[in-house]
């Protein structure tokens, strides 16, 4: 592969310079220039070689109408809950990038569905980036993974990646990890904007290309958001984040992107000395075992991509000082605020000089506004010091205005919880069945202050 001249090309108004410079000479920004790969001149193209000839013809111009739409064959990972994120299994050509905090998990369910794919005939490569073969072979042994015939390639450059991709032709290939690999074609260090960005391109090719289905693992920032350039998101056909508590059992996986599949999907994990299973009900992880009713707590039935769950929201409100403090975990933070101001305005429960404490059980996150009518129900039952009835539920958003409205799939919401045992339910009045659910008693409002007069009349 020739090596091409690099340039540096400013991120604000795309100007180049043929050296790196503090402040761009076109737009004047400082500190905008990223080392990039010029192009080799007239007539020639970097991506013209033999693993891209695939996308070197032009294709011919032709109506929405007139192309054949064909379902996406999927090939499942050997790993329900994987599959259930990925939207049914592995897509041939797609490009599927993973990120998660050091030690949560990420290679070992991927070396796990790497080895089940191999069993079941399909060739697999694992590029390593950050070990040798000889600790990647002692993982599969203490993962159980006995005679694994995953062939395992421990390599940080990115043609030499390639060109044993062009010539084993398997159907699954993990680099593990992105940030460790870098092209000669560059001048910077692996792991930084140019080599990364520039790495995962070549890559996302070679899969269309050639077919072959590419998964990159992804370093985390401090944050938990990936680490790197964002346009790496937008290359991949899948985004994965791992979630959880390293310390818990228990790990999900959340689809952020699939191009084939639901996004916000997740799949459920528990960690054994035999790597990751699946968990068939995961319902049971993010409630606790109480055995009498507890002031305080409040179950809300949430949706994960298809999958409807239930979710135990702890609150904890106790008497504060002159600057009381508003703390969640797992639930917006800005969003509690705002569930205490109408709480007081349309329902007179009062907590400003109070701390207000609001968590979600397991370690899962709430990003949807449908657990609203859960925490004011909890806060409420902490600052009463009096429990919810035994098998209650409740969801539903709240509005400034204090109306209560309905949330998506209302009726599989309830269907789940009366297939887990619970008897009462407060919802929107827009969520309540028109047929009843057997076993179900279910109370539907229009507003906070309704919610709240129901939770008093049961005691």
């Amino acid at each position: 592969m020739a090596k091409d001249k690099t340039t540096f090309t400013c991120t604000e108004c795309g100007g180049t310079s043929p050296r790196w410079l503090g402040k761009c000479p076109s737009c004047n920004a400082w500190n905008t220039l990223i080392e990039s790969v010029a192009d080799a001149g007239p007539g020639k193209n970097r991506y013209s070689g033999a693993q891209f000839a695939g996308l070197a013809q032009a294709q011919a111009v032709m109506p929405l109408a007139a192309i054949e739409a064909t379902d996406i064959a999927r090939t499942p990972s050997g790993i329900d809950e994987l599959d259930r994120v990925l939207g049914g299994g592995i897509v041939e050509g797609g490009v599927v990038l993973i990120g998660g905090d050091p030690g949560i998990g990420k290679s070992t369910l991927l070396l796990q569905a790497l080895d089940a794919l191999q069993r079941a005939g399909l060739p697999t490569l694992y590029v390593t980036g950050e070990e040798s073969g000889a600790q990647v072979a002692l993982r599969s042994r203490r993962l159980g993974l006995d005679h694994s015939q995953v062939n395992v390639l421990a390599e940080i450059q990115l043609e030499k990646i390639l060109a044993t991709i062009e010539s084993m032709q398997p159907a699954v290939a993990v680099i593990d990890s992105i940030q460790t690999v870098y092209s000669d074609q560059l001048t910077s260090a692996p792991g930084s904007v140019a080599q990364v960005r520039e790495c995962a391109a070549h890559l996302t090719r070679c899969a269309k290309a050639s077919g072959v289905a590419i998964v990159l693992v992804g370093h985390v920032t401090k944050e938990g958001a990936l680490a790197g350039p964002r346009v790496l998101e937008h290359m991949v056909d899948t985004v994965l984040y791992f979630e959880g508590d390293t310390h818990s059992q228990f790990r999900l996986v959340r689809a952020i992107k699939n191009r084939f599949g639901a996004v916000n999907e997740i799949g459920v994990f528990a960690m054994t000395e035999k790597g990751l299973k699946g968990v068939s009900n995961p319902s049971a992880i993010f409630l606790s075992q109480h055995s009498e009713p507890v002031p305080g707590s409040c179950v809300m039935v949430t949706l994960e991509g298809t999958r409807p769950l239930l979710v135990e929201i702890q609150a904890l409100v106790d008497s504060g000082g002159p600057s009381p403090r508003r703390l969640s975990v797992g639930l917006d933070k800005d969003r509690l605020a705002m569930l205490l101001a109408v709480l007081h305005r349309h329902a007179g429960v009062a907590c400003m000089d109070q701390d207000v404490f609001v968590n979600a059980v397991g370690g899962v996150r709430i990003s949807e506004p449908a657990a609203d009518l859960a925490v004011m129900l909890a806060i409420t039952s902490s600052l009463r010091g009096k429990a919810l009835p035994q098998g209650f539920i409740a969801f539903g958003e709240v509005g400034l205005a204090g109306e209560v409205r309905p949330a998506p799939r209302g009726q599989e919401r309830l269907r789940e919880a009366a297939k887990l045992g619970f008897s009462i339910a407060v919802v929107p009045k827009a969520n309540a069945p028109k047929k009843p659910i057997e076993g179900l008693t279910i109370h539907a409002v229009e507003r906070v202050e309704e919610a709240m007069n129901v939770v008093r009349a049961m005691g």
